[in-house]
Order: structure tokens, then C-alpha cells, then sequence
């Protein structure tokens, strides 16, 4: 992506004026992205948007002029955000609108897009709800669970969608059945205007001792194998076919290669992470040189998992590897 004009966020709130008016949720000029992705790293929002609930998101859309992108993201987890910010509006739901997760049946959890992985899998354990302990070992919210089709330890998050609530671009609401979703791995085709507000996710009754247990087995592993402590995104690239990412990058004498304050993680080298003072530049060139090595070494084309938006920089361009 090439360099974008420079970000005014106040003069994009001054030339939207009136249309907003009656808007009851947060509208934040020029915000620091570094304070909300878990890179710490990456340029500001022109705008940053947290609605109210699912009608202020719905009123506000419909106020905001087509020409003006929106960019939709998440708790920060899975995000690389470039040093050149993003323009027009970034749209993060909230806590307070869209975080609660309830047990409305026996085998039934419907869960806010911003509601925490995790709580989605404490809520199912105190309602005795089986096919969720994955969950607790996925540092993201529910909302980028839907997109993503988040999964761990064998379950993904297909398996639990019965329906998902959306608001497009013009405001509109739909409701999307699993099928409509069109999961596969890592990934969902709906469409990407689609911002997810609630989802109804389907398990089966169980022990509450057996499904305490699997959570501990996610828990255990997640701390001892991965770098839990650190700035990171999580998995940095989808597993190849037949393999998995953090096999090739090993073998590529990836594990632990720094680039400016990027590192690969010395416990998982699947795993990215900002040392200190890493910049957007850095983390995408190491995932770039990373994906260019593996590739020198088994033929394997990694595909990043970790979403990239904004703009470069001026005259801090990552070029993408092609193999």
C-alpha cells in the first residue's frame, strides 16, 4: 500500500459537523493505534469511532458519507497497524456495548463481537456448556473470532456458530446464518464490510469439572510454549498444508532473527514480537524477510495470519515476497 495523505483527524470531525449529531458513542481524533494493538507499534486513526450499541453504530453509518473508508477492528490482538496511520474512520466496539456473553439456553452462548475469547469460555464453564475450552487459550474477542475462524487445540470457531447479527456499511442489519458465513481455514467469506455485533455459538452440556480440565490442559500449554508475556500478535503466519509455520521458520534459522526491534520469539518462532521500541516497518519487514527465507528453504509460501491495514510511512515501504 502506498503512502496515504497526511491524517487530520480534527478536520475530518470539523467537516462531518452536523451529520453526527445525536452520535452517543466515543469519536476520538487522531488516536494512537499503538495503544490499542498488542504490538504497541503503527501509526494513528484519522478517526476512531466506539459506538454506543448496535443502533448507534447503525445511525452513524448511515450519517457517514460514502467516499470516507472504514476500517473495522477489533481488542488489538491479531493487527499490525503501518506507520503511515489509517485514514478516514476507524470503528472499535465497545465493552460497555458490545461485551457481555450470556448462557440464554442449555447449549447456547450469545456473546458480544467485542466480548473477550475468554470469557466466552468462562461463561460456558460456569454454564456447564461443552466445546468451548479452546477459547481460552485465544488472546482476541469474538468479533475477530468470526472473521478469522479463530480455532485452537483441535476446535474452530465454525463448529459453534448457529447465527451472527451484522451491520453493513449503509447501516443496515443482517443476520447470517453458519453457512452464510462461508468459513474455511482461517477465514470467513462474508462480506468484509460486515461488522459483527453479536453472535448465537452452539456446544453441548458437560461436566463442568471435565470442561475445567481442558481448560487448564489450553492454559498449561499456551504459557509454556508460548511467549504470553511479550508484545506480540499471536501466530504470525497460517499453517502450510502438511506442516506447520513454526516447523519451516525453525528450519529456516528464523528462530529468534531480529529486525530493528522485531524479533521471532526464541520460545515459539511463530510468534513476533516487539522488544521495545518496534516499529510497524520493522514487524512487517521481519514477517516479509521470514516468508523469503522460508520459502529459499522448503518451496513453502507462508501466509500471514496477523492483518496488516494502513499506510506506509514515506520512504518506509515494505515490499511483499513474492516466491
Amino acid at each position: 500500500m502506498s503512502p496515504a495523505a497526511a491524517i487530520d483527524g480534527a478536520a475530518l470531525l470539523a467537516r462531518l459537523g452536523d451529520r453526527l449529531a445525536g452520535i452517543r458513542g466515543r469519536i476520538t481524533p487522531d488516536a494512537g493505534m499503538d495503544k490499542i494493538t498488542w504490538f504497541r507499534a503503527g501509526g494513528p486513526a484519522e478517526l476512531l469511532f466506539q459506538p454506543a450499541d448496535e443502533a448507534d453504530l447503525a445511525a452513524f453509518l448511515q450519517a457517514l458519507p460514502a467516499e470516507i473508508p472504514v476500517t473495522i477492528v477489533g481488542i488489538g490482538s491479531n493487527l499490525l497497524v503501518r506507520d503511515g496511520g489509517i485514514t478516514g474512520v476507524v470503528i472499535r466496539l465497545s465493552a460497555k456495548g458490545f461485551g457481555e456473553a450470556t448462557a440464554i439456553d442449555a447449549t447456547t452462548i450469545r456473546a458480544g463481537a467485542a466480548a473477550p475469547d475468554k470469557r466466552v469460555a468462562a461463561v460456558a464453564l460456569e454454564a456447564g456448556i461443552g466445546g468451548f475450552h479452546f477459547y481460552h487459550g485465544i488472546p482476541g474477542s469474538i468479533g475477530g473470532a468470526l472473521r478469522m475462524n479463530a480455532g485452537a487445540n483441535g476446535t474452530e470457531t465454525r463448529e459453534r456458530v448457529r447465527s451472527v447479527r451484522a451491520i453493513d456499511r449503509q447501516g443496515r442489519l443482517h443476520v447470517l446464518s453458519n453457512a452464510e458465513m462461508g468459513y474455511a481455514y482461517r477465514h470467513s467469506g462474508a462480506a468484509a464490510g460486515l461488522i459483527f455485533t453479536s453472535v448465537d455459538l452452539e456446544g453441548e452440556p458437560a461436566d463442568r469439572a471435565d470442561i475445567r480440565a481442558r481448560m487448564d490442559e489450553v492454559q498449561h500449554h499456551r504459557e509454556t510454549v508460548q511467549p504470553v508475556r511479550e508484545k506480540t500478535g499471536g501466530s504470525t503466519f497460517k499453517n502450510p498444508d502438511g506442516t506447520s509455520a513454526w516447523k519451516e521458520i525453525d528450519r529456516a534459522g528464523c528462530r529468534g532473527l531480529m529486525i530493528g526491534g522485531a524479533q521471532m520469539s526464541e520460545l515459539h518462532c511463530n510468534f513476533m514480537i516487539n522488544t521495545g521500541a518496534a516499529t510497524g516497518f520493522d514487524l512487517e519487514t521481519l514477517g516479509e524477510t521470514v516468508r523469503e527465507r522460508v520459502f529459499g528453504t522448503s518451496g513453502i509460501d507462508l501466509h500471514w495470519e496477523i492483518k496488516r491495514i494502513g499506510a506506509f510511512a514515506p520512504g518506509r515501504e515494505v515490499v511483499p515476497f513474492a516466491g
